[in-house]
């Protein structure tokens, strides 16, 4: 109900300032890079404190109007105890008359500004993201609830050749292991290959795919994992610059545009265990050229993220990378067999922890 009172509080300045023939205002904080810090012993990324205003003008009308539609959205499935989909919200908008969304990027980006104003996830306000929040595999057991409120175990070892699927919502879940690590996988396909050979009862770990860049549900899946069970989590990634400044960073330490609440999102104890530019050299992988907006991506980390700025052994990572002009992707170790990951590749890295990267 703490969300429900919020919108009520907002909304009703905005109506108590129409009343008094003041300009109405919503205060909205600046989700970007520039208006973020990176502290270390935090392990997350957080806002500096930078804000705009939108402010009711005959210019602004329309996104005022939808900002308070998604909030009266909102309240009307909390008090439902209802849910609804991004996608849904946006079709919602259909009935707004001329507040309606053109395409589904604006639907979203007043959501976040939404979500940004009450320091929540989208979560709970109601709204849910389309995609799955990630599989699960190996020596844990996850204790959900039924239908009555009663606890229902799920051992993640008994799904076969498939995997327990993470759920949207994550907050009341609780765990039972006594797993060494927690594996999280950028690619479904390597994942399959792990699950496939019971990679997870060799190394005692749990797997884990992130299907790319991981959804919020997953990130806090693994967060209250690690920290409830406390054990380490180890990154499993492409050697380029999106599994690195994408797929890793955000699931370590979050993201701009989610500040507010990366606190909850992230996991600061992650390292990155491959594939790494070095592992490109040692093992002779096969390599696809770098394209431009690649480098791009990287200089502008390098110039322009907190994250990067603050380890060294990130620069020079990327740096090595730049030089190279080449990326390798999980399957290139397939050149020296399908299984070489599982039976050389990861016993070897998971010894040498001297070669990972923070």
């Amino acid at each position: 109900m703490k969300t429900d009172n919020q919108l009520t509080t907002v909304a009703k300045d905005v109506y108590d300032s129409i009343l008094k023939k003041k300009q109405p205002q919503l205060r909205i904080p600046l989700r970007s890079l520039n208006n973020i810090k990176y502290d270390a012993k935090d392990g997350y990324f957080e806002l500096l404190g930078k804000f705009k205003l939108r402010t009711l003008t005959a210019a602004t009308a329309k996104t005022f109007a939808q900002t308070l539609r998604m909030m009266a959205l909102s309240k009307q499935i909390i008090k439902q105890d209802d849910i609804a989909t991004k996608r849904e919200a946006y079709y919602v908008s259909k009935n707004w008359g001329d507040a309606r969304f053109q395409e589904q990027v604006e639907s979203d980006t007043v959501m976040d500004d939404v979500e940004a104003m009450f320091m929540v996830n989208r979560e709970q306000l109601g709204f849910i993201p389309e995609e799955k929040g990630g599989a699960v595999a190996g020596k844990l057991i996850v204790i959900d609830r039924d239908e009555d409120g009663k606890d229902l175990k799920i051992d993640c070892t008994k799904f076969g050749s498939g995997a327990y699927s993470i759920p949207t919502s994550v907050e009341h879940l609780k765990f039972e292991t006594k797993a060494k690590f927690i594996l999280a996988i950028e690619t479904a396909g390597m994942f399959q290959r792990l699950l496939k050979h019971n990679y997870w009862k060799k190394a005692n770990c749990i797997i884990i795919s992130m299907g790319g860049v991981p959804t919020r549900a997953c990130r806090r899946f693994i967060r209250r994992l690690s920290d409830d069970k406390n054990i380490p989590v180890y990154v499993f990634a492409d050697a380029d610059f999106y599994g690195m400044l994408n797929i890793y960073r955000t699931l370590k330490v979050g993201s701009g545009n989610a500040s507010h609440i990366n606190e909850y999102f992230c996991v600061p104890k992650a390292k990155f265990i491959g594939v790494t530019p070095q592992d490109i050299v040692d093992y002779k992988l096969p390599t696809h050229p770098l394209k431009e907006i690649d480098i791009k991506r990287a200089k502008d980390g390098l110039k322009n993220d907190p994250f990067v700025q603050h380890y060294k052994e990130w620069q020079k990572a990327l740096q090595q990378q730049i030089k190279m002009k080449v990326r390798a992707e999980q399957q290139a170790f397939s050149k020296f067999g399908l299984n070489f990951v599982i039976e050389k590749y990861l016993p070897e890295k998971l010894k040498t922890p001297k070669t990972w990267l923070p």
